[in-house]
């Protein structure tokens, strides 16, 4: 049976999300436990894979597993945190249709950028932290032009083994936060590197440096050398991701998630 696994974990002792060779990742960790708790060789795929030291408040995975009728969800879930590390916790397990994808079925993901204008020590690896407040209205007037479908090449990684670049983009903006700001952006899907692009230019507007019709410009270039340099991982969340309704139980459309950054 085919299993969707939500979950949050802090990103800061990980080399991203995928298994790689010979280091540390979320996926690794997650695999491992749910081996051991189950006591079959488990492989997970999940919904977008967040890079090193990126953290996710949601997260969403799914598996193919046989869990025997006297194991429930809920207890598989309390066996899990008690084997996995501290920063991943399993939050809600349920069966899906056969076919059902965790990557694939995705309608839209949301991820959320942090900055802090107040030092905090305890924000340091949840955070972008600013010494001066950035120009928020001319960054939102930036933001406001990638609303829409584009071709999100000017914002990617080079040679982010995508087959195409096109997102449709839902929502993207600046919000205050008590001692900070947080940019929230929501789209159907998320090529490589793409938020950290987007908040590294954008707080090249905020500082003056380019104005919000160069932003736009830079967007239509479809030329990743035009664009600013990568804002630090450690700001990064992945907070939500969304499936059609027939897919997700009402307490998952409803759960509570973490929050890292106060």
């Amino acid at each position: 049976m085919r299993y969707f696994l939500h979950l949050a974990y802090e990103g800061t002792q990980y080399h991203g999300w995928q298994v790689q060779p010979n280091t540390l990742t979320v996926q690794l960790e997650l695999e491992r436990c749910l081996s051991q708790v189950l006591r079959q060789p488990i492989r997970i795929l999940g919904s977008g894979r967040t890079d090193t030291g990126v953290h996710a408040s949601h997260q969403v995975a799914h598996f193919d597993a046989e869990i025997p009728e006297t194991l429930d969800e809920a207890t598989v879930v309390y066996r899990l945190n008690r084997a996995l590390p501290k920063d991943i916790a399993a939050r809600l397990l349920h069966p899906v249709p056969e076919r059902a994808h965790a990557r694939f079925d995705a309608e839209a993901r949301t991820y959320e950028y942090h900055v802090r204008l107040v030092p905090d020590p305890f924000s340091v690896n949840h955070s972008l932290y600013l010494d001066r407040m950035p120009d928020v209205a001319a960054m939102n007037e930036a933001a406001a032009s990638i609303i829409g479908s584009f071709d999100f090449t000017s914002f990617s990684k080079v040679k982010g083994g995508e087959n195409h670049y096109v997102c449709v983009c839902y929502e993207a903006g600046w919000h205050p936060t008590p001692g900070g700001l947080v940019f929230r952006i929501r789209a159907n899907r998320f090529v490589r590197g793409m938020v950290r692009l987007v908040v590294g230019t954008l707080l090249m507007v905020g500082r003056g440096k380019i104005t919000p019709a160069e932003f736009k410009a830079i967007l239509l270039a479809q030329s990743r050398v035009d664009a600013g340099s990568a804002a630090p991982a450690q700001g990064l969340f992945l907070s939500r991701v969304e499936y059609p309704p027939e897919l997700i139980p009402e307490p998952a459309a409803t759960l509570e998630l973490p929050h890292f950054v106060s």
